[in-house]
């Protein structure tokens, strides 16, 4: 990673007079003929640290500075003084704790590419609950699953018409705004948006392909009521799921080209495949390290134009792509990094009511200290 900067360079600090020959500064000269000098302050020792624990070359790091204004002998002083702190030390002893797991992760994933078929997600018919269990749920690998709801209802019942009869004059919330909010996942909460939904099916059906709304698991709290007359053409996937969970299920209706941008969730999940298909771009979980991971469960790679000029390190993912059709199950196990557009205007059931312990959330608490 040397040469390589991690985060924007902080903003430019205001300038002050030169208190003490001790200050690291910028000096110039103004138009009255005073040295006007500006201190490194901490939001950019903290710059420099992060970067050198990150195997950033010194001299890079001081060619920023340098670029950035600061004067040529007082960005070697305070580069010189990170790498003599021990500060700086304790926190290259914690880095290197990170690095052997992160190693041991990486050996992990590599056995998992020597086996046969790793490079695509297996296909079984009507799955048995212990063999899903036991060569995927426990294994943590993801798995597509035919013939386990072909008796749903909403197979045959679910279109625009009958979403219109049945659920017509309900209010539900959807999402919009997204195509104008580069960080339309992050900043859903701003964008929930509430309307009849027979306005909506309308809207769905004769739009083309936009991702400007879309209705999702986050629009849940509300619209598990609103369209409650639904859920019983989805009855419980008793072979996997606990029958028992109140409000399980999570409705995600939108036109084509919606899309869900690479991230990983906090449980295992289940994608039912009700209406429409959809293009799924998965990582597994042990190819976070290259995930450029910078917020919680969120990656700065955008699944649907990857750029690795920007974000070279993506090329050593192991990247699997399927398409999900009508009628099939997609098994998520926890952690794995997934992209998914939709191909058709699409309805989706996702489940995390498993008949297997799946509460891994609970003990992850550093979410805001990426």
């Amino acid at each position: 990673m040397s040469g390589l900067l991690r985060g924007r360079a902080p903003c430019a600090s205001r300038c002050t007079f030169a208190r003490n020959a001790g200050d690291t500064v910028e000096r110039d000269i103004n138009v009255l003929g005073a040295v006007v000098t500006r201190l490194i302050d901490d939001e950019w020792r903290r710059w420099i640290a992060e970067n050198l624990l990150l195997d950033a070359a010194p001299e890079t790091v001081h060619a920023v500075l340098v670029q950035h204004g600061f004067e040529h002998d007082h960005a070697i002083c305070e580069i010189d003084s990170t790498l003599r702190s021990p500060y700086f030390r304790a926190g290259s002893r914690l880095r290197n704790r990170l690095r052997k797991r992160e190693w041991m992760l990486s050996v992990y994933g590599d056995l998992n590419r020597m086996r046969a078929g790793a490079d695509s997600i297996e296909r079984c018919a009507r799955l048995p609950r212990d063999a899903f269990y036991e060569q995927f749920y426990f294994q943590n690998r993801p798995v597509i699953i035919t013939g386990m709801f072909d008796s749903w209802p909403a197979r045959e019942r679910w279109n625009f018409d009958y979403f219109r009869a049945r659920c017509g004059d309900a209010v539900v919330e959807v999402q919009f705004g997204r195509d104008a909010d580069a960080d339309y996942e992050i900043n859903q909460p701003a964008l929930k948006h509430t309307m009849r939904f027979r306005d909506y099916v309308d809207l769905v059906e004769q739009s083309g392909v936009t991702n400007d709304f879309y209705m999702t698991a986050n629009n849940a709290s509300r619209n598990r009521g609103a369209l409650a007359a639904l859920w019983a053409d989805a009855p419980p996937i008793r072979e996997y799921l606990d029958a028992s969970a109140v409000d399980a299920g999570f409705f995600w209706f939108g036109p084509a080209g919606t899309k869900t941008p690479f991230h990983h969730d906090l449980t295992n999940n289940v994608m039912a495949q009700v209406v429409g298909r959809k293009r799924v771009l998965l990582v597994p979980f042990t190819d976070t390290v290259h995930m450029y991971n910078h917020l919680h469960c969120y990656s700065l790679i955008d699944g649907g134009a990857i750029d690795v000029k920007h974000f070279p390190s993506v090329r050593q993912t192991r990247m699997i792509e399927c398409t999900l059709e009508p009628g099939e199950l997609l098994f998520l196990p926890i952690g794995w990094w997934h992209y998914v557009e939709a191909l058709d205007a699409s309805v989706t059931m996702t489940y995390t009511n498993f008949l297997e312990r799946n509460d891994f959330g609970q003990t992850y608490s550093t979410f805001q200290e990426l």
